[in-house]
């Protein structure tokens, strides 16, 4: 009986702990969040994962890199390739 009491008393600290955690940035919109990694500036995405980045469907990507031919991008072998930070900032700035 003891024993469940530490348990459940381990679980309410560590979510106490996460809860703050993530309270402590709510109004920091500068704050990195789970989606921005420092390494993202040197990750590609091959043009079939540009549809995942962006959150919409393949057909609707593929549309878009046809009607956006300024989207940044590298080709290398004949296949476009996908700068992450440059592609997220690019679809803040045509977002705006």
């Amino acid at each position: 009986m003891e024993l469940d009491f530490f348990w459940i008393a381990l679980g309410l600290a560590a979510f106490g702990y996460f809860i703050g955690d993530g309270l402590k940035n709510f109004n920091n919109p500068d704050a990195k969040g789970l989606l921005e990694d420092e390494d993202d500036r040197y990750e590609l995405l091959k043009e079939g994962e540009v549809h995942w980045f962006i959150g919409v469907s393949k057909e609707d990507a593929k549309r878009l890199i046809e009607e956006y031919p300024d989207i940044p991008h590298i080709k290398l072998n004949g296949k476009n390739y996908y700068p992450k930070a440059k592609l997220r900032e690019w679809l803040l700035k045509i977002g705006e």
